[in-house]
């Protein structure tokens, strides 16, 4: 024992020496790639401010945007490792979302997405490749595919809508929304993407695993047992596996030719048509990568409605002039004592909710950055060289609020077809993307929000319950109003619609 202790004591000042100049490095190597960004002129060893981050990341990044300013629009940080730059200008970030290919930048949708979400992905495509797997995706958003859709969200809204209300009738008592409409859209997603494909069993682990998979995107990445990332992590491998399993099942109904009624089915329904013509498997379209590919569509579809139609409730309290016109243009549309399902030919005439629904996205966009890896040394600016490795998070929430007529206020007028803000400053419209990877799915996205909009204010009674700062930015992973939208509720008809698929 006596001989280790002398070895660890011989060895000590060396040691210690190696860890000082190991962390004068790491300062060393952040100053450097930072050059005169404006930033941190120190940053915690190893771990950077990823506390900060995880503790409250709506104050950090806020701090970030003000970093940048103006001009030159761009701010430096730390995180885990990682040399971060946060992009505020629109410009620049037109030249992130531009320039996806393996020589520039790589997509990566979290800041440890890789890892986090696993190989077989969308988002990590470029290329011919990437280009061939969205034309296999365009069977799933044809009109008749959105038509088959729209009356399954119908289905799974009014089903939700009338238990929220059973549960909390009268209006006597307030009832907070997050995790209702979490779980209003976890249903719609499994619903619209495996249909029956899932039974009961199934759909429980599914939300468990998924309720994993959200607290483990907002918590440090360490891949170890006992931690959210990790547990995280493994949560996606079993949805992924879950999903694989639905790509089979359908791919062997469709082989006996019946009917598509999910977005899986129309995308394997296009699969066994191109074998039946006596071509190859198209690329890609084995079971694991497809059960992936299903994971991304959940994944941008179930957080970012989330926030959407928790915001679209919180600014329709808040102006009820909006309201009113929400409710008097669906009332001359449908009406709820037809027992009818909304039309996709109804849906298309509700204009003026469609730009409510637009506006909910550009006031408060989902996800309010896009972060990208450096795969090169990358001249962003004539006087800045994004260093290789280097994390960029170009803010969509902050292009929202450049270029647009008064762009602090929520204006849905802004894109009626007077006005049609979002063709002229369309540059600053982000909440879709930009680019190859701009999101193939934005038409079903903006449909379930105008359909939750339309059915939500037409069946229900609303009014807020105010607190300091409820309307504040939280992340959970996606925004989402302080207070969790906290309502209270009650029926506005003398009966709920009868809706079904017949």
């Amino acid at each position: 024992m006596s001989f280790y202790v002398s070895l660890f004591a011989s060895l000590a000042p060396y040691l210690v020496s190696s860890l000082l100049l190991f962390l004068l490095l790491e300062q060393l190597s952040y100053l450097i790639k930072k050059r005169n960004l404006p930033g941190p002129l120190f940053v915690p060893p190893i771990i950077g401010n990823a506390v900060a981050l995880v503790r409250d990341p709506t104050s950090f990044w806020y701090k970030q945007s003000a970093n940048a300013g103006n001009s030159p629009g761009l701010s430096a940080n730390y995180l885990v490792g990682r040399f971060i730059v946060y992009i505020r200008d629109t410009e620049l970030s037109h030249k992130v979302f531009s320039n996806v290919r393996p020589d520039a930048f790589h997509l990566v949708g979290h800041p440890f997405g890789k890892k986090l979400f696993g190989d077989h992905n969308l988002i990590y495509m470029f290329g011919e490749d990437h280009k061939s797997v969205r034309r296999q995706l365009a069977p799933n958003f044809t009109p008749k595919a959105l038509s088959t859709y729209t009356a399954l969200q119908q289905l799974v809204i009014l089903r939700h809508l009338r238990r929220w209300e059973e549960a909390f009738s009268g209006g006597t008592r307030p009832v907070t929304l997050r995790n209702l409409v979490r779980e209003l859209n976890l249903e719609t997603s499994q619903t619209v993407f495996v249909g029956p494909y899932l039974d009961k069993e199934a759909r429980d682990r599914f939300r468990k695993d998924y309720n994993l998979f959200n607290l483990g995107s907002m918590a440090l990445p360490v891949d170890l047992p006992g931690f959210a990332f990790g547990e995280a992590r493994r949560a996606v491998t079993r949805l992924a596996e879950t999903l694989a399993v639905c790509a089979g099942k359908s791919k062997a109904r469709m082989a006996a030719g019946e009917e598509p009624t999910c977005l899986i089915d129309f995308w394997m329904q296009a699969f066994v048509a191109e074998i039946n013509s006596g071509n190859p498997p198209p690329p890609h379209s084995d079971d694991e990568e497809i059960g992936g590919f299903l994971f991304d569509f959940l994944f941008a579809a179930q957080d970012a409605s989330t926030s959407s139609l928790l915001w679209a409730v919180a600014l329709l309290d808040s102006e009820p002039e909006v309201l009113s016109r929400v409710r008097e243009e669906v009332t001359k549309i449908w009406s709820h004592e037809s027992n009818a399902l909304i039309t996709v030919e109804q849906l298309a005439e509700m204009k003026y909710t469609h730009a409510v629904a637009r506006e909910v996205v550009r006031f408060r966009p989902p996800a309010t950055m896009v972060p990208h890896v450096a795969a090169e040394d990358f001249p962003l600016t004539t006087s800045y060289t994004v260093p290789k490795g280097t994390i960029v998070f170009p803010s969509v929430y902050d292009s929202s609020f450049q270029g647009f007529t008064e762009p602090n206020r929520f204006d849905p007028d802004r894109f009626s077809e007077t006005r049609k803000e979002d063709q002229v400053f369309k540059r600053n419209f982000l909440a879709f993307g930009w680019g190859p990877h701009q999101c193939v799915g934005q038409r079903y996205a903006l449909n379930h929000l105008v359909l939750f909009i339309a059915m939500f204010s037409s069946l229900l009674d609303f009014k807020r319950l105010r607190s300091d700062g409820c309307d504040e930015i939280v992340y959970c992973p996606t925004i989402s109003p302080k207070d969790g939208c906290t309502v209270f509720l009650s029926r506005r008809v003398a009966a709920y619609p009868h809706l079904s698929l017949n």
